[in-house]
């Protein structure tokens, strides 16, 4: 039993946990406070197999701050490494566990000088943590299709050797090529009956032809709320009434948006594209790795990020950037047994907060972290081995 709980609609219950899952919500026995409980936390974007947590500082080595640079970047870095990515990206896991996450997207890096070896390294990972947290793969084209030939074959093999979606980066800004990149990659959705999630960086209306192009694929392939864009930077750079009419075609198409409130890119517009029916939904993107310095893992400071960059003042604003992270991030991810109900699983993120702007705000340390009733982390201290 957990008493006087304050559950995410702000009524108050103690909540009886029964054979790993909510058996009854009760009358509060006790006016004691209690603590307010979340369900697990949703990183819709991150990269276990990118990060360099637990070797030695790396400085970030790209000459400039264009994709291109950064990739070249870290090929080198990646090349330089002493340790394995499964062991750092074993390190980020325990990490992100730690403060509350439960579920995950990684998109993980394929291409003709990799091959396959980061795929199998976040394949070891999802098995060693399966009973911890559900890990979803991307197999990332991260140095493009055509610019890494070769690259197309190894994705489709990715997803026949257990990825769960295929990805894309900047069609145009990378291989300058719409056509010859969104063509292999949604026929590898299509044969293997996959879902697609792909970066877009690039801005401006050049970005939104882009997302255009990939909403009339998405239709045509029969992928309608398969397929996510992350960054979609080009939503923040143009015009408004340019944005809402993309909106309406992204949510025509189910597509969903990812942002992880960037720190110098322009924002997509979050409440607009809710307006317009679009998902949302929040990831950490790079945590410590070549990309950047920065970033932990923890969905509430990342929901916190992306309402301060978002300008996010009110609490039915800082409600939409709590839900980024929680309940539209586990709607992307497709997660059918998800939330605090009667019969659901006892996952549970318990805070000391009143309301969940303030959860947002504050991203207090977490009290506890339980998966079916079992107690997994501590004040933010992983309790398991």
């Amino acid at each position: 039993m957990i008493r006087n709980a304050t559950l995410p609609d702000g009524s108050r219950h103690d909540v009886e946990i029964r054979d790993g899952r909510i058996a009854a919500f009760l009358p509060p026995a006790t006016n004691e406070p209690g603590v307010m409980l979340l369900p697990p936390l949703v990183d819709g974007h991150i990269h276990l197999d990118k990060t360099l947590l637990g070797l030695p500082w790396v400085p970030n080595q790209a000459a400039g701050n264009a994709v291109a640079d950064r990739i070249e970047a870290e090929r080198k870095v990646r090349a330089a490494r002493t340790v394995s990515e499964e062991e750092t990206g074993a390190n980020l896991v325990k990490q992100v566990v730690a403060s509350g996450t439960l579920h995950m997207r990684s998109h993980v890096d394929i291409d003709n000088q990799l091959g396959l070896r980061n795929l199998h390294a976040v394949l070891a990972i999802r098995e060693r943590f399966r009973d911890l947290v559900t890990i979803q793969i991307v197999a990332f084209p991260q140095s493009g299709l055509l610019r890494s030939p070769g690259t197309a074959a190894l994705l489709d093999e990715a997803v026949a050797q257990g990825a769960d979606l295929v990805g894309g980066l900047d069609p145009v800004g990378i291989d300058g090529d719409l056509a010859g990149h969104l063509d292999p990659i949604f026929a590898i959705a299509s044969r293997h009956g996959v879902g697609i999630d792909l970066h877009l960086h690039d801005g401006g209306e050049g970005g939104i032809a882009q997302m255009l192009a990939i909403a009339e694929r998405t239709r045509t392939s029969g992928l309608k709320g398969k397929v996510a864009i992350s960054h979609a930077f080009a939503l923040g750079s143009v015009p408004t009434d340019l944005a809402a009419r993309t909106a309406d075609t992204l949510a025509e198409a189910g597509i969903a948006i990812m942002s992880h409130g960037p720190g110098a890119a322009t924002m997509p517009p979050l409440p607009l594209l809710r307006a317009h029916g679009v998902e949302v939904f929040g990831g950490s993107d790079n945590i410590r790795d070549a990309w950047s310095p920065f970033g932990n893992g923890d969905m509430l400071e990342r929901a916190m990020l992306i309402g301060y960059r978002a300008n996010f003042r009110h609490d039915h604003e800082l409600r939409l950037a709590y839900e980024m992270v929680t309940e539209a991030a586990a709607r992307v991810l497709g997660l059918a047994d998800y939330g605090i109900r009667i019969g659901g699983p006892a996952d549970f993120v318990a805070i000391e907060a009143e309301t969940l702007a303030e959860a947002v705000a504050a991203r207090p340390r977490r009290k506890w972290v339980l998966k079916a009733g079992r107690v997994l982390a501590r004040d933010g201290v992983l309790a398991l081995p």
